[in-house]
C-alpha cells in the first residue's frame, strides 16, 4: 500500500512565485550608489588609502532580460569628483544565475562604455554581483567591478542599490 504525500498549505504557491522571481521578457529599472578606488590604492590597500582616496557617486540603470539567464544592461552615473556632471555610460551583458529557493541570484557581467570627465576615455569593464528579491518586484543589489580605460589608468568599481522589476 502506498502513502501519497501531499505538499504543506501554500507550498505550490510558494514554489510558483520562486519559480517567477527572475524572468524572461523582464524589465528594470536601478537607482544605486557608487565607490570607486585607483588602481594604486586597490594593489597596496589600507584603511587610510581607503579613506582618502575612495571617489563617491551614484547613478541610474535600465536592464532588460532576453532569456531568464541572459540580459542587456545600459547604466550612466556621477562621482563627486571634478568635471562633468554624468560622470560616464556605459552598456553590459549580463549573465545571472537565479538559485530558486530563497530570491538570490549571482550574476556576472561584462562590457564597456565612455567617460565624460577629466579624461575623456573608452573604457571597458568586467565584474559580478549578486541580487536579492525581497518581492517579484523589489530588490537589491551589489556588485565590483573592474574598469579598463584606453587612456588612463584602471580603476575598480563598486555599486549598491536597488531595483525594480516590471
Amino acid at each position: 500500500m502506498a502513502l501519497a504525500l501531499t505538499p504543506a498549505w501554500g507550498a505550490d504557491e510558494v514554489a510558483n512565485q520562486l519559480d517567477t522571481t527572475y524572468r524572461a521578457g523582464e524589465l528594470s529599472v536601478d537607482a544605486y550608489g557608487t565607490a570607486a578606488l585607483g588602481q594604486y590604492s586597490l594593489n597596496h590597500l589600507s584603511g587610510d588609502r581607503v579613506r582618502r582616496n575612495t571617489v563617491l557617486g551614484g547613478g541610474l540603470g535600465v536592464n532588460y532580460f532576453f532569456l531568464q539567464y541572459l540580459g542587456a544592461g545600459i547604466e550612466t552615473d556621477s562621482q563627486n569628483g571634478p568635471g562633468a556632471f554624468v560622470s560616464s555610460a556605459a552598456g553590459n551583458v549580463i549573465l545571472r544565475f537565479p538559485l530558486g529557493c530563497c530570491g538570490l541570484a549571482p550574476y556576472v557581467l561584462g562590457g564597456g562604455g565612455y567617460r565624460f570627465d577629466e579624461v575623456k576615455t573608452s573604457f571597458g569593464q568586467a565584474g559580478g554581483g549578486v541580487e536579492f528579491r525581497f518581492t517579484p518586484h523589489w530588490g537589491l543589489f551589489a556588485d565590483a567591478r573592474a574598469v579598463l580605460p584606453t587612456d588612463t589608468k584602471s580603476y575598480g568599481l563598486a555599486r549598491f542599490g536597488v531595483r525594480y522589476a516590471f
